[in-house]
């Protein structure tokens, strides 16, 4: 006993400091990608232009049903993330008397298109065209608020009057308190990264990556993605891009999956991640559970599914033009190859 305890100690710390280094190179590479773009937010806040892109947006939010005031909502979401759009939305909603259909639509398209500067960069860089997935995230938030505000009412559902569970506290606007809310933040994501980590090597080792990916891999196939995307595909839904965009990096650039792969893999968790926190999110806004989870997860199912359809018909020099950037994206190493490490 006493001969495998050193054994165990240090076998338990070279994990530890293979879990500490893979957690800093994951780390270093998406905050190279979301402090530059959180600095230029800042000033894109500090300068107005946030308001001005509401104002832009309040003929399109009349085309889901929306007044055009909840433009400001949508626009601080996009270009910010669901928390600066949920505190904009408890200062405009109490006026406008909104019902709780209104409400599902706008955070359903919250859902869809939030924290675009950073989670489409996180997108590039795993090798998608960015202009592409812009389109995907911004015209499927609209068709799928477009299609909710419909059903809604043709069966004249969910007309009664919102009430909101949530009252924003107040917000330190100046740059010191939003330097100090930042760096909580990336503190935040450096710890679900080491955890994610840690927790990705106890399920491979008893097996439980193995079975989610038999789960799955009759789904995934329907949408364009082999076993060797499974777990990629999970870590972003149930995530985020922003918290697993390292991991997501990492793996789509690894050459283990095709380019069909990762535009399907990364689609998908672009239209439907944090499927199980962002949802609760908008629900204590007053969102309902038939948008802001079921109907974003069928929409995105349904859309990649199609998406993966047109794909494959296409010529491989379109899709390499407008739908993947082919210098990052490795191709998977061919039967008998070899990849040097």
């Amino acid at each position: 006993m006493s001969e495998t305890s050193p054994a165990i100690w240090h076998q338990l710390q070279r994990v530890l400091r293979e879990l500490t280094r893979d957690t800093l190179h994951t780390c270093i590479t998406l905050f190279k990608i979301i402090i530059p773009i959180s600095i230029a937010t800042r000033f894109l806040q500090q300068w107005g232009m946030i308001d001005h892109l509401g104002v832009l947006l309040g003929p399109v939010m009349n085309l889901v049903g929306l007044p055009g005031e909840i433009g400001l909502v949508w626009a601080t979401a996009m270009v910010t993330n669901l928390y600066a759009g949920m505190v904009v939305f408890a200062s405009i909603a109490p006026g406008l008397d909104l019902s709780i259909a209104q409400v599902t639509v706008l955070t359903t398209m919250m859902l869809v298109a939030h924290g675009l500067p950073v989670e489409l960069r996180i997108a590039q860089k795993a090798g998608t065209r960015f202009r592409t997935q812009a389109l995907l995230r911004i015209g499927g938030a609209l068709l799928l608020g477009a299609l909710l505000n419909f059903s809604y009412g043709m069966s004249d559902s969910l007309q009664q009057a919102n009430h909101s569970l949530w009252n924003p506290p107040a917000v330190d606007p100046s740059w010191f308190g939003w330097g100090l809310s930042e760096l909580r933040n990336y503190g935040s994501i450096v710890l679900i990264i080491f955890s994610l980590m840690g927790l990705l090597r106890l399920l491979k080792k008893i097996g439980l990556v193995d079975l989610l990916t038999r789960i799955l891999e009759p789904v995934l196939a329907l949408l364009g993605m082999g076993r060797q995307a499974a777990p990629l595909t999970i870590v972003g839904i149930t995530l985020g891009l922003s918290y697993g965009g390292g991991l997501i990096i990492q793996e789509a650039q690894s050459g283990r999956l095709s380019k069909q792969e990762v535009f399907s893999s990364i689609a998908l968790m672009g239209l439907c991640h944090s499927l199980i926190e962002d949802s609760l999110l908008m629900m204590v806004l007053g969102g309902h559970v038939s948008g802001v989870f079921w109907g974003r997860l069928i929409f995105s199912l349904l859309a990649v599914f199609l998406l993966v359809r047109l794909i494959r018909v296409l010529p491989q020099s379109v899709f390499e033009r407008y739908f993947v950037r082919p210098a990052l994206v490795k191709s998977p190493p061919q039967d008998g190859e070899i990849r040097c490490c």
